[in-house]
């Protein structure tokens, strides 16, 4: 929100996007939670502080998908050692969907501000 308010309408769509994602795959360990008749905490969250400096939201965010792409890894992992292979089946999409579409897009505009400063950068994102 703080972006479209910012005016970047572009980037603002983009991050849209990937909040719709991770609402999905919330929603699916949620289920597979409950399947296993376990109770899902659900107001539990990590600091999360707001910005209005691009570059520093970008990075936040592909530090926090590191994380979740670690505790994915953690968990798939785990789901090897307890021989439960339905919820490995659940998580996998999730560890490429991070990988290959949350992360490599992070590290590709993270890359582009490198390349040709957040000034340019940001003239594209209006």
């Amino acid at each position: 929100r703080v972006l479209d308010d910012l005016g970047y309408s572009k980037l603002y769509e983009q991050f849209k996007h990937e909040m719709e994602d991770e609402k999905e795959h919330v929603a699916k360990i949620i289920e597979r939670l409950i399947f296993l008749e376990g109770t899902p905490e659900v107001g539990a969250r990590l600091p999360f502080k707001v910005t209005k400096d691009v570059h520093k939201m970008l990075a936040d965010d592909l530090d926090a998908e590191k994380n979740v792409r670690q505790l994915l890894i953690d968990c798939i992992d785990l789901c090897f050692l307890h021989k439960d292979y339905g919820t490995k089946e659940a998580l996998e999409p999730l560890l490429k969907d991070t990988e290959e579409d949350h992360i490599d897009w992070l590290e590709m505009q993270l890359g582009i501000i490198n390349d040709i400063g957040i000034e340019r950068y940001l003239a594209e994102k209006l």
